[in-house]
């Protein structure tokens, strides 16, 4: 049976709906040049950085296309703008409270840069909730590379095993198996439809369960059956 001693959240589309909006975007941006941006192309997105470029992408379909320099920080400061005005996903302040309550450590581990997801974390005081947060500044390689997993199981002193990662992500619980981690998925309205790479467990959100609850149904899922 796992002996648990600390929990690592993924960020964008955990913590936050941060994902939803900036796919909108994009469309809105796809269907001025007479095209259309799908699930099938954008979830190489989700999860990692650099995993799908957009740009390049209308460029080849259309042999003209947006540029970088210049949209880049218009999008950025809309996307910032919508999600500043969201609120936590429903679970969040109660799972790291009980989390807290219980003695065990805590950590956010992004894929995005630490000038996106430390407004977020301040903002909405998770960032005093946290013993470390790890971002794609701090490594060499993100998910579904482990290196985040790992920095931040490191920076709490904890062995992976004994580390939880919650995420709603496929290369965010592939990441989670290659550190070696228990993997919880709590897919969102984008990731749900995606095929989950053997999460040991699947919550519908983190309101879904107490964290007892979560901890008792994740030992049960790994079970021996007789």
């Amino acid at each position: 049976m796992p002996e648990i001693e600390a929990l690592i959240f993924d960020f964008d589309g955990l913590l936050i709906d941060s994902e939803s909006p900036l796919l909108e975007i994009w469309q809105d941006i796809y269907r001025q040049y007479g095209c259309e941006l799908t699930m099938d192309q954008w979830q190489h997105a989700l999860g990692t950085f650099g995993g799908f470029d957009p740009y390049a992408d209308i460029l080849a379909r259309t042999g003209k296309g947006p540029e970088r320099a210049t949209l880049q920080p218009t999008i950025r400061a809309r996307h910032f703008e919508v999600c500043m005005a969201m609120p936590l996903m429903p679970g969040v302040a109660d799972v790291l409270a009980e989390a807290r309550a219980a003695g065990l450590k805590t950590a956010v581990a992004s894929s995005s840069a630490e000038d996106w997801v430390g407004p977020f974390l301040r903002q909405h005081g998770l960032d005093v909730m946290l013993n470390a947060i790890v971002t794609r500044d701090d490594v060499k390689q993100v998910k579904p590379a482990p290196d985040l997993f790992l920095l931040a199981a490191e920076r709490m002193r904890v062995a992976p095993a004994r580390c939880v990662v919650f995420e709603d992500s496929p290369n965010g619980l592939r990441a989670a198996h290659a550190a070696g981690m228990w993997a919880i998925a709590v897919p969102n309205a984008l990731t749900r439809p995606l095929p989950l790479p053997d999460p040991h467990l699947v919550l519908e959100s983190l309101a879904a369960k107490t964290l007892g609850d979560i901890i008792d149904a994740l030992t049960e899922s790994i079970r021996p059956r007789a």
